[in-house]
């Protein structure tokens, strides 16, 4: 526990206007795929953002910007088997089922309209989600968002590094250099920590389930962009492995996968846009 807060505590920059945010409340809400862990800090009477984080992360991901978006309501989630939503009950869930998950949470929540910014898994959640009820979103961002086909090599490749999740330090050192740029290698320890521990949470199994949902076995996601008729703007850092997605305004900027950490001014800059699209 310890550990924990020391970490966190590097994710929230000592900012006045955090002395005076809205309480956060904790919630568990049943969805198709399991129970999920949700976090509001609520601002009553305004369209509420919501905020989903990427694979090996949780919702702590997002601690800087709901400690300086303190005018609007801001919701969080853990994702499957991610933080503390691991009571999953459908074994073989995809990112159909993850875009269902989100639709759910918005109507269990009673929200008609909502903001939504995902980095990277939780874009592609987003994507999906307002493909298919495109009412329910006022405006969407992506951050570092794949949207390529999992294919065959894909497949191998995966197979092959889950070989080495028995060597889990191994494993999680080749994972940063895959979300991190140099820079934020040598100067983010708190970013690192932070991802190793989020790793540590995660069993070997749970680790194989989301990389088979969201990167291995995903489908394309070109088909949801090019029917998508929702305000959308993108983010993506310079070394990022992600392509650049077409026809959206993508904002580029230094780093690697990891943008919410490695760039969080700019990144805050890119959620205000996206509030006043």
């Amino acid at each position: 526990m310890m550990l924990k807060t020391i970490i966190l505590s590097f994710l929230i920059p000592i900012n006045l206007t955090a002395m005076s945010k809205p309480q956060i409340q904790e919630n568990n809400i049943t969805t198709s795929i399991g129970d999920i862990k949700v976090y509001q800090q609520i601002v009553p009477n305004t369209t509420p953002i919501i905020l989903l984080h990427g694979v090996y992360y949780d919702h702590n991901l997002w601690n800087y910007y709901t400690s300086r978006i303190t005018d609007r309501t801001v919701i969080t989630i853990d994702m499957p088997h991610h933080g503390k939503s691991k009571h999953i009950k459908k074994k073989n869930w995809n990112m159909n089922d993850c875009k269902n998950m989100l639709l759910e949470i918005i109507d269990s929540l009673a929200y008609k309209q909502v903001y939504a910014i995902g980095h990277s898994w939780g874009s592609m959640t987003i994507l999906r989600a307002a493909s298919e009820e495109p009412s329910k979103f006022k405006a969407i961002g992506f951050c570092n968002m794949p949207f390529q086909e999992g294919n065959r090599s894909t497949r191998l490749k995966f197979s092959f590094q889950h070989f080495m999740l028995s060597f889990r330090t191994f494993y999680t050192k080749q994972v940063v250099k895959a979300m991190f740029g140099k820079e934020a290698i040598q100067n983010k320890p708190e970013a690192i920590e932070y991802l190793d521990y989020t790793m540590s949470l995660l069993t070997n199994k749970e680790v194989k389930q989301t990389d088979k949902a969201v990167i291995s076995h995903v489908d394309n996601g070109e088909q949801y962009l090019s029917k998508l008729t929702v305000k959308v703007i993108a983010l993506k850092g310079k070394d990022d492995y992600v392509e650049t997605p077409k026809n959206i305004h993508t904002t580029i900027v230094e780093g690697s996968h990891t943008s919410p950490l490695e760039q969080p001014q700019k990144v805050l800059a890119f959620i205000k846009q996206v509030l006043a699209l």
